[in-house]
């Protein structure tokens, strides 16, 4: 009996051993292809989502310029402070176990991908807490950065926790920029925004990216070397992404480290800057996180880290670190499955990871309210 137990368990072992090796990931500068049959998807349905995805491209002018400044608008002294790039058309990748199932237009060209560098700043989170720069996320940033950016009776109760899931409320001004300048209500003015009365930390979340690059600026402190250096050597290099992506900050975003003088890069772009990337080094980073933060044999960053940005958060339970969460309010009606988070960016940049399917879905200029819809058709299309 305990021979028969052996065998079973030494036969499950050499199963389990034989699929993780038979994971596939794909070589630098070449990606492998399977038809749809192989894969599990009909081709006629998948065909739909493809067309689907260039059928719906983003109303927004292909001019980023124009496109930012009229959807932001509303900020009062809105300006565009860091570089941008004229978009391409609609592109984007349907990736299921590694390989690519379909893709539609220019995957390797370079465009702007606005808040999805989000992402990969809370990817940079991460990274600190595994080598220990960061002893625990409920930490208080004031005792990481003692310059005055976290000084006061509100600031110095923010936490990594809370800008990282975007519920700090922290209140300031940041390379010129205010807090308050940036996604005020719709209801008010001036007034009324610069004496507001402050949220407690961890209590509601709002979308603003001045708090966004206070935690970037708090990373390059604790780092004490360019973010864009850390992403190369920790996380690009290693899942064999190109060289053409770059990570740009505003124009006067430059601070002292070590007697050094360092750009303090942005976590999106809606002033400009953020992470430029081609759709397959977009997709290589969402497969690093389907597979758990692991590439090939090498863990990259935890999987505990993996699993922390997909908690919902005490202000949203649609947010996490900085992924978004098909469940809560901002859950696609379309799509049931609420283990399904995503990095999402102005004009329909998304990063969809299905752990479920093992899928991978990216897009590029899919107009945002399409998403939910792309998803369903993609489903649709896994043959049962």
């Amino acid at each position: 009996m305990r021979l028969t137990k052996l065998i079973f368990s030494m036969s499950l072992f050499l199963l389990i051993n034989q699929a993780a090796a038979n994971d596939y990931f794909p070589e630098k500068g070449h990606w492998e292809s399977k038809s749809t049959k192989k894969l599990g998807f009909n081709k006629t349905k998948l065909q739909k989502a493809v067309q689907f995805a260039q059928d719906n491209e983003y109303s927004g002018s292909r001019d980023l310029r124009i496109a930012i400044l009229k959807g932001f608008k509303a900020e009062p002294f809105h300006q565009i402070l860091g570089p941008t790039k004229k978009r391409g058309g609609p592109a984007g990748l349907i990736i299921k176990d590694g390989y690519i199932a379909a893709q539609w237009g220019d995957v390797e060209r370079v465009d702007m991908t606005f808040s999805v560098t989000k992402s990969y700043l809370s990817t940079l989170a991460g990274l600190a807490i595994d080598e220990k720069l960061i002893k625990n996320t409920q930490d208080k940033l004031v005792d990481y950065v003692w310059d005055g950016t976290f000084q006061g009776k509100h600031n110095n109760k923010v936490s990594w926790h809370t800008l990282l899931n975007q519920s700090s409320d922290w209140s300031g001004e940041l390379f010129g920029i205010k807090d308050w300048a940036d996604r005020p209500p719709k209801n008010g003015g001036l007034d009324e925004w610069k004496q507001r009365q402050f949220n407690e930390p961890g209590t509601k979340m709002e979308y603003n990216d001045v708090r966004v690059n206070v935690l970037a600026y708090s990373l390059l402190n604790v780092w004490r070397k360019p973010l864009p250096q850390i992403l190369k050597q920790k996380i690009m290099d290693p899942i064999g992404a190109s060289t053409t992506w770059r990570w740009f900050g505003y124009k006067d975003a430059w601070t002292t480290i070590d007697g050094l003088k360092m750009k303090s890069v942005t976590g999106g772009g809606h002033s400009g800057g953020g992470v430029f990337v081609s759709t397959l080094d977009q997709a290589r980073f969402g497969l690093l996180f389907l597979n758990e933060g692991k590439w090939n044999d090498k863990q990259l960053i935890s999987n505990t880290w993996v699993e922390q940005v997909q908690k919902p958060s005490e202000g949203n339970s649609s947010y996490g670190y900085m992924w978004w969460l098909n469940q809560g309010k901002r859950k696609w009606k379309q799509v049931n499955d609420e283990s399904i988070y995503y990095a999402a960016g102005f004009g329909g940049n998304y990063i969809v990871v299905d752990k479920t399917h093992n899928l991978l879905v990216i897009t590029r200029w899919l107009e945002p309210n399409k998403m939910g819809e792309m998803m369903s058709f993609v489903l649709k299309s896994l043959e049962n």
